[in-house]
Formats: C-alpha cells, sequence, structure tokens
C-alpha cells in the first residue's frame, strides 16, 4: 500500500483537483461508465461460475451463488490486503459449502496459470499488431526507438524497477511462507489436484467460454470508459487494448487493486499515443477510483447475501 500511495503522490505532487471535480460535475458522461460497471460485475461473476466448473471434477460442488459471493469477497478483502484474496475465497467455499481448501486453492492456481498464458497471448499479438504502426510512424516522423524510450523519466524507470523488485520479494515470502506449513506435503498434493482438475472439466467449451466471458468483460469494463470522456473517446480500439494489457501487467505489483502502477503504466501508454498528460492523469485517477469503489459496494452486498445463511457444520481435513 506504501508503494501504491508512493507513486500516486509521486504522480500527482502537482496536479489541481479542481480540474478532476469540474470533469466529474460537468463534462463526464456518466451513462457510459454506469454500462462499464455492468462489465466490471459480469467479469466477476463469469469468474465464479467458471470456478465452480473447475471444482466439479474433484468431487466438490459447491453452490454456483456461493462461488460468486466468495469472489466479490476476494476482490474487497484485497482492497485491504492485497493478494488475500485467493485464501478469502477458498475460506468462504469451505465454511459455507465444506468445500476442501486446499483442493480449492488449486484450482485457484490453475486460473492464474490460465489467465496469465492468455494474457501472454494477447500481449504478443498486440506487439506484432502494433509493430507495423510503430514502425510506419518512426519513419514518417523520423522518430527513433531511442526517443520513444526517452519518454520514460528517470524516475520513470526507477519506479518500474522497484514495482519488479517488491513483485520479486512478494512471491518469494509466500512461498517461504506457505513451505512452513505442518501439513505441507498433503496440501501440495491437494493443490496439485486443483490444479489438474481443469483437464478433466466437462463441458470444455463452458470452461473456454467463461474465461473469454471474463477477459471481455475486464476489457470493456475498461474500454467503455474512454466514452467518457471527449479527450479519450476517439482514440481507438488498438489504443485501449495496448492500455489494458500493460495495465494488466502492472497489477501484478501488489498494491490494492493495482493502485499506483496501474495509474503511472497506463498514463504512460495514453502518453506516448498522443494524450496530453493531464488528461491522461485525469483518466487514469477518476477511472480506478470509480472502478475501485464498484469493488467493496459487491463485497458488502455478498456479506450481506452470506450472512443469511447458516456455515456448514464440519469443515473439511486439509
Amino acid at each position: 500500500m506504501l508503494l501504491g500511495a508512493g507513486i500516486l503522490w509521486w504522480m500527482y505532487r502537482g496536479y489541481d483537483f479542481s480540474r478532476m471535480y469540474s470533469i466529474l460535475q460537468h463534462e463526464m458522461d456518466w451513462g457510459f461508465m454506469l454500462l462499464s460497471m455492468v462489465f466490471g460485475v459480469s467479469a466477476q461473476v463469469f469468474r465464479g461460475l467458471r470456478w465452480k466448473q473447475s471444482l466439479d471434477p474433484l468431487g466438490e460442488h459447491p453452490r454456483k451463488s456461493t462461488c460468486v459471493h466468495a469472489v466479490f469477497l476476494s476482490y474487497a478483502s484485497s482492497l485491504l490486503i492485497p493478494r488475500i484474496g485467493e485464501v478469502t475465497r477458498c475460506g468462504v467455499l469451505s465454511r459455507y459449502d465444506k468445500v476442501s481448501f486446499a483442493k480449492s486453492l488449486g484450482t485457484v492456481v490453475t486460473e492464474r496459470i490460465i489467465d496469465s498464458l492468455l494474457i501472454l497471448v494477447v500481449v504478443a499479438l498486440v506487439f506484432i499488431s502494433q509493430l507495423g504502426v510503430f514502425t510506419s510512424f518512426f519513419s514518417k516522423t523520423g522518430t527513433n526507438l531511442g526517443h520513444f524510450f526517452s519518454q520514460f523519466t528517470v524516475t520513470g524507470y526507477v519506479v518500474t524497477a522497484v514495482c519488479l523488485i517488491i513483485t520479486g520479494f512478494f512471491l518469494y515470502w509466500g512461498w517461504k511462507k506457505l513451505s512452513s506449513v505442518v501439513h505441507f506435503r498433503k496440501i501440495v498434493d491437494d493443490i496439485i489436484a486443483g490444479i489438474r482438475s481443469v483437464g478433466s472439466v466437462q463441458r470444455k467449451w463452458l470452461f473456454i467460454a467463461y474465461t473469454l466471458g471474463i477477459w471481455v468483460s475486464y476489457f470493456l469494463h475498461f474500454y467503455i470508459t474512454f466514452f467518457c470522456f471527449d479527450f479519450t473517446k476517439d482514440l481507438g480500439l488498438m489504443t485501449a487494448l495496448v492500455a489494458f494489457v500493460v495495465g494488466s501487467i502492472a497489477v501484478i505489483v501488489p498494491t490494492p487493486n493495482g493502485m499506483g502502477p496501474w495509474h503511472f503504466a497506463v498514463k504512460t501508454i495514453f502518453v506516448l499515443y498522443g494524450v496530453a498528460s493531464v488528461n491522461a492523469e485525469t483518466f487514469v485517477l477518476i477511472v480506478h477510483t470509480l472502478q475501485t469503489a464498484l469493488i467493496p459496494l459487491l463485497g458488502v452486498f455478498s456479506l450481506v447475501c452470506l450472512s443469511l445463511r447458516k456455515p456448514a457444520k464440519s469443515q473439511p481435513e486439509v
């Protein structure tokens, strides 16, 4: 959280916040912003449904609604403690539908692997498709790659390096903590079983459809917000895709909902595509703030719904 706050302070230390308030009140199209929220919800619903499907081959059959509520709560809890969401949602299934914590954690690992591979494919496609655009731009303007990368300031490179270092440390620390668990061997076996479960899912076409639904929803959740502002509505689909991919990579850094790294990454892409720096800063601040506000609302909704249920009488062994 301190890292994210530090990046935000650096980005907005000279920003005129009255500009943001003026745009919110008089210039932003709230209709498009509300429409984008619909896809923010659908992405999490699809994730819950896909999770339910990956658990079925393991003999675990949680209710679909419990899986969706668990996902809502996982994102909400991650705002308080980054990356705690995976533990939270597995705990919800264990408490309310007697699902093995370790097995459900294994399926979460599978999800992360699948989503990471999908992002890598999209990254490759975006890079290849934009290579010609970049080459044409450089040849027509006389701009070279050195100038392109020079738009990163020294501070920008430092911020990027710090984010990568913090992410590596976080992954190492998490592995060391996990390895100290008493029943580590059995937990690993259950996690591996969860990882392998995706190969045994019924109706694989549905699993693929859920996966596409998740990422199309995420993209639309972001892209539709372009039409909220005069200075981004004409940027185009490819610009949105590049910014989306870079932003998705930035949220790997363990800060609440990518706070800080996401702002920095998306703002940088917008500037490279010709958006004025102040407009790019305004966009990322408004969009991230409003879309982040949706997450605790869904978390509260799920807490209320689950509070009306009785927890499972017995907990499965892990």
